[in-house]
């Protein structure tokens, strides 16, 4: 598409800040040397002019200590008067010596001093070595009487001479003063020029800004809002640079486009509300379909019971009377019956307990799990009194969840750690605690027969086995409840595949707030409270606690459940002989 001729509106503010650059450069190097002049005019005021004026008056100094050292000695004799004449005559040789440097580029200065030199000097030699030179030989009373009106006016001359000398300096220092004036007036006008070039360059700016950006960005702003009011049919033309011009092309033809968009979408939306119905009725059929299942789950799971009940208990009473009374192969079939009537029995309790899970709550609360071990260690008694078995855990956090699934959770668990033992082994399971980032991660840690990695993921779907009925029981639907328990609580569950002996099953659970702020105040290399430790040596390895023994030790105390309290672990055991 052709557009008009014309300066972009990137060219036009380059334009005019470049304008402003030059100037202010321009403005910039005649203050630097303007700057460099004065600040060199002050340093001769400061460090040239007014040093001058002070060796001025030493070197006056100096000049009086010579001649009243010279009248002192005429009058005694004395070769010590004659100290002050000697030192005078070397302070006004460096005196000389360091106002000559200093009025290098002050030929006028350096006349008037050449004069106080010259007459100095003929001074000393009209007056003071013939004094000096009579007053040895013949004594202070010849002395003195070279001492006249016309030596002590020929020593007048030098003061004299001294007095222009200090009146020169005076006039260059002044002549000099009135440079840094001029030269800081020069730089205040710079300055305001400066300040005045930013000032109508801004002002340059703003009315350009004004006219080439605002308003044709403003007429822009307006047709946009127009369209996104409904009007799609509006055409959106620009004005001013360029650039917007272009914009408002691509901006029309983006409407043009959402307009088209728009069309297509109408139809699509009556397309998708005949879906929309469609897939309502599925739902409403869907909900029904669910209901009616939860019925049947309920009705089947309740009714099954009796007819069960009447199967197994008429098995058992064939068993009880007729044992040993028909032949063994009655007997075994009589057996398989029983057996698979209470198996039957079992399958259904743990099919109705599944489907419960997240449908029956009582609501989340604030659940001690150290006391939710205590009724797990009460619940599995029977179980760990027959196979020996040990059970520990270490201080465990408070969580929200329904305290009567977590038990069940933990409760399954510590079942399978000590179903699944090794033979001629006893059975240790300890369960512990650490807080990884905002979850709480909760391990059950046995010494059994272990699980293989491949078959890791395997043990959690319902009614998976690795084992025979007749080696392991059970209906395959412990590990399945407790993957569902977790995640309903809002956690993973899983078997850490890298254990060395036996099983480690881990699961965690969310933390409370206050446990996560109080995990982040503790000091890199300290453990948070809850951290993860074993307190059972064969279960974790090095370093861990010593197991409590069986009897109650000095330091430890019997807690409601049963369990023993190790005062220096802070751990907990239930021990079963």
């Amino acid at each position: 598409m052709a557009y008009r001729d014309g300066w972009t509106l990137r060219r036009r503010v380059v334009a005019l800040l470049t304008v402003a650059l030059v100037l202010l450069l321009g403005l910039a190097a005649a203050e630097a040397l303007v700057a460099e002049k004065n600040r060199q005019n002050t340093d001769a005021v400061l460090v040239r002019t007014g040093p001058l004026r002070v060796q001025g008056q030493e070197l006056l100094s100096a000049l009086l200590d010579q001649e009243t050292s010279v009248r002192g000695y005429a009058v005694n004799g004395d070769r010590k008067d004659l100290a002050p004449y000697e030192a005078g005559l070397r302070r006004e040789r460096d005196t000389v010596a360091s106002m000559r440097d200093l009025a290098a580029d002050y030929p006028d200065v350096l006349r008037e001093l050449a004069v106080v030199e010259e007459r100095a000097a003929r001074w000393r030699a009209d007056v003071a070595q013939p004094v000096i030179t009579t007053t040895e030989r013949s004594g202070p009373a010849a002395g003195q009487a070279l001492i006249t009106d016309q030596t002590r006016q020929q020593f007048d001359g030098i003061r004299a001479s001294v007095d222009r000398l200090q009146d020169e300096i005076l006039v260059v220092g002044q002549r000099t003063a009135d440079e840094v004036k001029r030269t800081g007036n020069v730089l205040v006008v710079l300055l305001i020029a400066a300040a005045l070039v930013v000032a109508v360059a801004g002002a340059v700016l703003l009315l350009s800004l004004d006219r080439i950006l605002i308003r044709p960005l403003a007429a822009l702003v307006g047709q946009v809002r127009r369209v996104a009011a409904g009007d799609y049919r509006h055409h959106i033309e620009g004005t001013g640079p360029p650039e917007f011009r272009r914009l408002a092309d691509d901006i029309d033809a983006m409407r043009q486009k959402i307009a088209q968009e728009l069309d297509e979408v109408r139809q699509a939306r009556e397309r998708i509300e005949w879906v929309n119905s469609q897939l309502q009725k599925q739902a409403e059929e869907l909900t029904r379909s669910n209901r009616d299942l939860e019925q049947f789950a309920y009705v089947a799971s309740h009714d099954l019971q009796e007819p069960l009940r009447k199967v197994a208990s008429f098995c058992q009473l064939l068993q009880r009377r007729y044992a040993g009374q028909l032949d063994e192969r009655a007997d075994q079939y009589i057996a398989f019956a029983v057996d698979g009537a209470q198996r039957m029995q079992r399958l259904i309790n743990d099919l109705l307990a599944f489907s419960r899970i997240g449908r029956l709550t009582i609501g989340f609360t604030e659940v001690d799990l150290n006391k939710v071990m205590g009724d797990v260690a009460a619940q599995t008694e029977a179980g760990r009194q027959y196979a020996d078995a040990e059970l520990t855990w270490d201080e465990l956090p408070v969580i929200r969840g329904e305290e009567p699934l977590l038990t069940n959770l933990l409760a399954n668990l510590v079942s399978n750690s000590i179903k699944f033992r090794r033979p001629d082994v006893p059975p240790r399971v300890h369960v512990s605690a650490r807080l990884v980032d905002d979850e709480w991660e909760i391990t059950c840690r046995d010494n059994g027969i272990g699980i293989e990695p491949e078959f890791a993921d395997k043990i959690f779907v319902i009614f998976q086995r690795l084992h025979s009925k007749d080696a392991y029981p059970g209906t395959g639907i412990g590990l399945a409840i407790v993957k569902k328990i977790a995640e309903y609580h809002g956690g993973r569950v899983w078997v850490d595949t890298d254990a060395e002996e036996g099983t480690t099953v881990r699961f965690t659970l969310p933390a409370l707030p206050e446990d996560v702020e109080a995990s982040r105040g503790v000091d890199d290399g300290e453990p948070a409270a809850g951290e993860e430790s074993t307190g059972d040596p064969a279960l974790a390895g090095d370093g861990a606690a010593a197991p409590v023994g069986r009897q109650p030790e000095a330091g430890r105390g019997e807690t409601p459940e049963g369990t023993t309290r190790d005062g220096t672990t802070g751990g907990m055991k239930e021990t079963v002989g």
